[in-house]
């Protein structure tokens, strides 16, 4: 291996993003991004490295074991990259914009970084896009969240979709109601997880009953729907229930077509969440779309909920972008005539020195067109003066 080969090495889960790739991926963040805006969420950047102790503050405790973390020089402080943006924002939410009228609704876009990849994503930086909505309590709100996040994946081109929604504080609320010890606890969260349900009813009584009835619930919204409205669950958890009653109803009045299914036992990946979670899958890709729920601003333990769209995913679900079309513009050309032609939405590339074949130089650079007399002529022999 020589060194100009050694130079090209990245580390596991890092990667280049080459042309046209890199190009396709901004575009698609921007549609994101744009749809969010469309709907009043307004758009915040967080630096990509903050202190420690208030990157992983509060919530941020569920990220400890993901993130990077490094000395500062000038502040002799440790510091964190981010691995989740959604943190940052809520930063933001309790201390920038404490005084900002609520609901606040705000927007972001950028890269994370974690120290490992998942058996899903073994990508360890990728770009997420998002949107959090800070102060309203009502179900309302998860409903919004969850039909701007497929609205926004359906503009970007993303077909096919379907929420699976998810309740990770109702075992809890169970288990404390059965006051059941840590061990046993520790071991139906085990055979949930895996969805065993030899080992739940091994727990007996009533753990078994309740426990058993919701991974059995797990499924298509009515069926799910149907199985926990037959159980006679304690206040807190038959509340939560209910609420994922209220929010499917909204999200149906509005989007009727919208595969929706239910896992009212799965956890993972919702570590600080705090009610309604959801998860969004596109037939045939793989990996998730993005997922979001309910947790607590930190500090002022302030309602709010949002998602995160992972742009990895997003791109293996939309067709590869292709070159797209571009017009050579040789040697000597008028630098008037170019900007006319930019301006007509051609993408120029300026030949830097004379030519004796042009379309041959065109062709080379995978250019798609070059300028023929006052005409735009497609290389291979065709004309095109449409653009």
């Amino acid at each position: 291996m020589n060194d100009s080969t050694k130079k090209a090495l990245l580390p596991d889960g890092l990667r280049d993003v080459l042309p046209p790739d890199a190009a396709h991926e901004a575009a698609v963040a921007a549609r994101l991004v744009g749809a969010f805006a469309a709907r009043g969420y307004q758009r915040v950047d967080p630096p990509l490295v903050e202190f420690e102790d208030s990157l992983l503050d509060g919530a941020g405790q569920a990220m400890a074991t993901g993130t990077f973390r490094l000395m500062d020089p000038v502040s002799q402080r440790m510091m964190g990259v981010r691995a989740d943006m959604t943190i940052q924002v809520a930063r933001i939410a309790a201390t920038r914009l404490a005084n900002a009228p609520r609901p606040l609704r705000l927007a972001y876009a950028g890269n994370v970084l974690r120290v490992r990849g998942s058996q899903l994503r073994p990508e360890r930086q990728f770009m997420q896009a998002g949107v959090e909505i800070v102060g309203p309590e009502e179900a309302a709100a998860d409903a919004e969240i969850i039909l701007l996040a497929t609205d926004a994946l359906g503009e970007a081109g993303v077909e096919n979709l379907s929420v699976d929604i998810n309740l990770p504080t109702l075992i809890p609320a169970l288990c404390r109601a059965l006051d059941l010890d840590e061990e046993t606890q520790v071991a139906l969260r085990e055979a949930l997880d895996s969805k065993d349900a030899a080992a739940v009813a091994v727990a007996g009584g009533q753990a078994a009953e309740w426990l058993g009835a919701l991974l059995r619930a797990t499924g298509p919204v009515d069926k799910a729907l149907a199985a926990l409205k037959a159980l006679n669950l304690p206040a807190k958890a038959s509340a939560e229930c209910d609420r994922l009653e209220e929010v499917v109803g909204l999200i149906r009045a509005a989007a009727p077509d919208l595969t929706l299914t239910v896992d009212p036992v799965e956890h993972r990946g919702f570590e600080y969440q705090t009610g309604l979670s959801f998860t969004v899958f596109a037939r045939g890709v793989r990996g998730e779309m993005g997922r979001g729920g309910r947790y607590h601003v930190t500090g002022n333990g302030e309602p709010a909920t949002g998602f995160s769209l992972f742009l990895d995913s997003v791109l293996r679900a939309l067709p590869h972008p292709g070159n797209g079309r571009s017009l050579y513009l040789p040697y000597g050309t008028d630098a008037a005539r170019g900007a006319a032609l930019r301006a007509e939405g051609w993408v120029t590339v300026a030949g830097l020195t004379p030519e004796s074949d042009p379309a041959a130089e065109a062709w080379r650079l995978g250019c798609t067109h070059i300028p023929r007399d006052n005409e735009i002529a497609e290389l291979g022999g065709s004309s095109d003066n449409s653009n």
